[in-house]
């Protein structure tokens, strides 16, 4: 069957990189000679051991994580990490602190709550209908731990340079941004992302935890609730998502391999973000949504003159090719998300097609 892929925009689940999906079409009926497909595989196999160890030796290297930091498999994706991160990192006496910067720090505030944590929302761009990184942030050194989201895919921000936690462990929601550029993994202790943005297919969120934060997890809590029960079993203590981590891996593979590291990464994202923010900048027909201090190199949102202009773009783009861009249903507008599998060459492609749109109905 002939076929032709679109360039693909979508937020999440989102685009893998071409190279792993042939890969996975070429392995799913007879992975490595062993008869049987990665789906039918035993999680207790030496065959499924060597991949999720392969997954988490990549990740270390990648992020350049030392011995001290734990990288672990959860399902429920970064929803369910918004309940564990306070159930086992709260500490008796101290505040949980958050950043709140959308919707998913204010569903992460909402789960610490729901557990009748002490939340402390020390800084906030909510008055500007979110649309800004807050800049003056100060952690006072008396919470548990301090939580922001690194890039919020429904406004189109990012954090350029993370808060500076005064000694407090950052916990981070990476999900949308997660091996997109170089950072410094030091301060952090716990960093999550759900791997259907940028690392893999839906089905599991990865956990990065430092050891000294393992030490706070309660011993009272659900078996499957407990970061130690992960760490312990290297996350086998039941069946993990067995093809999601196969996947991950492969994702990880192309992005040390092929792509060259994270500084490579974030090189051509950068450049991938400028085209479109150049046409954005250069137009009285294409208007920002986001800050320009604070945008996003990994979801850019903007507005036309008209929500109907808009509805007009996105269908006509689509017949074009160019799916994905419809903004997230609580905002409207378009939003182009370009993770790191979204080629150069599907950017140039959205590009020329925003400047023939605004030539014809601007």
């Amino acid at each position: 069957m002939k076929y032709k892929r679109i360039h693909n925009f979508n937020p999440g689940p989102a685009a893998l990189p071409l190279p792993v999906l042939e890969q996975i079409r070429d392995e799913i009926l007879n992975y490595k000679g062993t008869g049987m497909s990665i789906l039918e595989t035993s999680h207790r196999s030496k065959t499924f051991d060597e991949i999720i160890n392969e997954a988490i030796e990549r990740t270390k290297r990648l992020l350049n994580l030392g011995n001290q930091f734990h990288v672990i498999f959860v399902q429920g994706g970064a929803s369910l990490q918004f309940a564990m991160v306070p159930m086992n990192l709260s500490v008796d006496g101290k505040s949980v602190d958050y950043i709140n910067t959308g919707t998913w720090s204010t569903k992460a505030i909402k789960e610490a709550r729901i557990q009748k944590k002490e939340v402390r929302v020390i800084a906030s761009s909510e008055d500007e209908n979110f649309s800004y990184i807050p800049q003056d942030v100060h952690e006072d050194g008396k919470g548990a731990y301090l939580h922001f989201t690194s890039n919020n895919t429904i406004k189109g921000t990012q954090w350029t340079t993370f808060p500076d936690g005064g000694g407090v462990p950052l916990v981070s929601d990476m999900s949308s941004d997660f091996m997109s550029r170089v950072f410094d993994p030091s301060p952090f202790g716990l960093i999550y992302a759900g791997a259907q943005k940028n690392i893999g297919p839906a089905g599991v969120a990865m956990v990065i935890i430092r050891e000294d934060m393992l030490e706070r997890v309660p011993q009272d809590l659900p078996t499957m609730l407990k970061y130690t029960t992960y760490v312990e079993n290297n996350s086998l203590a039941n069946t993990p998502p067995c093809f999601a981590i196969y996947v991950i891996n492969l994702v990880l593979k192309w992005l040390e391999e092929e792509i060259g590291g994270l500084k490579k990464m974030e090189e051509i994202n950068r450049e991938k973000a400028k085209l479109i923010y150049d046409i954005i900048d250069s137009s009285d027909f294409y208007k920002g949504t986001a800050r320009k201090d604070s945008r996003s190199m990994m979801n850019i949102t903007f507005r036309l003159p008209s929500e109907e202009l808009e509805e007009l773009f996105v269908k006509e783009a689509l017949k074009e090719g160019l799916g994905g861009l419809k903004g997230h249903r609580s905002v409207g507008g378009c939003r182009a998300s370009l993770y790191n599998a979204v080629t150069l060459d599907s950017v140039k492609a959205l590009a020329e097609f925003m400047r023939h749109f605004e030539k014809k109905y601007g």
